[in-house]
């Protein structure tokens, strides 16, 4: 009996492990019968895509029948989308209107969303901004103990972003102000940092590319935002294929899926070839075996290993500079890139054959002995990334234990760095072979 018991046990966990693996259906909860709702009296006819909790993925959508490629995934039609006409068609539009110099889409979109969760139960895109994250983990939201840990060059990137919404926010103050007369509350206490920067993450995090006419009433910066409810429920998945754009016959958003789909499983979309710091720095999040992954080196880190004695460094240097060989130097899954070794074979070039640069840079073989120190050297390089990676996942694995209130963020870091130290692994056995 004892046996038995167990095994059904283990069978009924082993079930419900399957169903949490496949995702578990969250068609039930209250937010997504309301947005469902919602989008019906808009005109979006429900298809086969439920909202579900995915293992390792989080939230996304399932699709209740196996999907074909060619077969159409989601059609939305454009009143569900919000654009900046939407914003326009508000009660924020005479003002974007009269206001000098002119606001971007941008901001326009900014504002209405902030106004919008402001309003509350009376705004009308509430079932949509009630499904919306409250927080997110965008390397501008992350606290500067976290944001040092990154590796070169999304640091220096996430430094640029934060510069970014701070300068946005500073030069949006005076226009935030003026839409007191729409409030009962002073703008200050509504339209503050922290509102702009979720509102900026929704928008860079969530919208589809849609190109729209430009207006008088906006400055010069392209208008090519759109958030598409339910839609931006579908997750990234580097290695599916799919065709999304805006269909002008039936004013539908629609997506396309090139590949094949199981039942119950999760439904994919791909943002783009992106590497996994374009991912984080763009999305918020990292992908596990990203094909398109790299990891990059610092113009700092190749100068450690030539000496400054070489009378041509400046010139070799100088070369380089002007051909923007100095940037996107990557070690990848297959790897060192070919510019990386390039660049590593000019730098290495003889004094005797430092006339043929010319040829190094279109990937000729110069030397035997170029080859090889070109060879050493990115092995060294890759070492010297390997024991820098690991003693970033030591410092991260300590702060995770001391500040929990940041374990979210430490743990999306360490995905990163894992996977590049996956990558650089995988390069330092491809270079040992090269120098075998």
């Amino acid at each position: 009996m004892k046996k038995s018991r167990g095994r059904t046990g283990r069978k009924r966990r082993r079930k419900h492990l399957q169903r949490f693996m496949y995702g578990v259906n969250c068609s039930h909860k209250l937010e997504y019968i309301e947005l469902k709702k919602w989008l019906k009296d808009r005109g979006f006819e429900d298809g086969n895509l439920r909202p579900a909790q995915f293992w390792g993925t989080g939230r996304g959508l399932m699709t209740t029948k196996a999907l074909q490629a060619g077969e159409l995934v989601i059609a939305l039609p454009e009143k569900c989308l919000l654009t900046t006409s939407t914003v326009l068609g508000s009660c924020l539009g005479e003002y974007i209107t009269k206001w000098k110099p002119p606001v971007s889409p941008l901001i326009a979109l900014c504002t209405f969303l902030i106004a919008e969760k402001h309003a509350g139960k009376k705004s009308l895109w509430k079932p949509y901004l009630d499904v919306l994250p409250t927080t997110y983990t965008c390397p501008v939201c992350l606290e500067q103990d976290v944001a040092s840990l990154l590796p070169e060059p999304l640091r220096t990137k996430a430094q640029e972003q934060r510069t970014t919404v701070h300068e946005l926010y500073m030069s949006s103050k005076a226009f935030f102000f003026s839409l007191q007369p729409l409030f009962a509350e002073n703008t200050e206490t509504i339209f503050t940092y922290s509102a702009l920067e979720w509102a900026w993450c929704t928008i860079n995090t969530r919208t589809i590319y849609m190109k729209h006419s430009q207006r008088e009433c906006f400055s010069l910066e392209p208008d090519v935002y759109a958030l598409a409810p339910y839609l931006d429920l579908l997750n990234h998945n580097p290695n599916v294929q799919v065709k999304a754009a805006f269909n002008e016959q039936t004013r539908n958003y629609e997506i396309q899926t090139n590949s094949q789909c199981k039942k119950y499983d999760e439904v994919f979309i791909c943002y783009g070839p992106h590497d996994n710091q374009r991912l984080l720095l763009e999305y918020g999040f990292v992908a596990g075996d990203n094909p398109h992954s790299s990891v990059y080196v610092s113009s700092d880190t190749l100068l450690k290993y030539f000496p400054p004695l070489d009378k041509q460094r400046d010139a070799k240097l100088s070369i380089l500079k002007d051909r923007g060989f100095l940037e996107n130097l990557t070690f990848g899954w297959d790897g060192p890139s070919w510019r990386l070794l390039t660049t590593l074979k000019l730098l290495s070039l003889g004094v005797d054959e430092f006339i043929f640069w010319r040829r190094t840079l279109l990937g000729d073989v110069i030397s035997a002995r170029n080859e090889q120190q070109a060879l050493n050297i990115a092995t060294k390089i890759c070492h010297f990334l390997v024991e820098e990676t690991q003693h970033v996942l030591l410092q991260i694995s300590q702060m995770k234990r001391n500040k929990e209130n940041l374990k979210e963020h430490l743990t999306l870091v360490e995905a990163l760095r894992l996977e590049d130290l996956k990558i650089l692994q995988k390069s330092a056995e491809i270079l040992c072979n090269l120098n075998m």
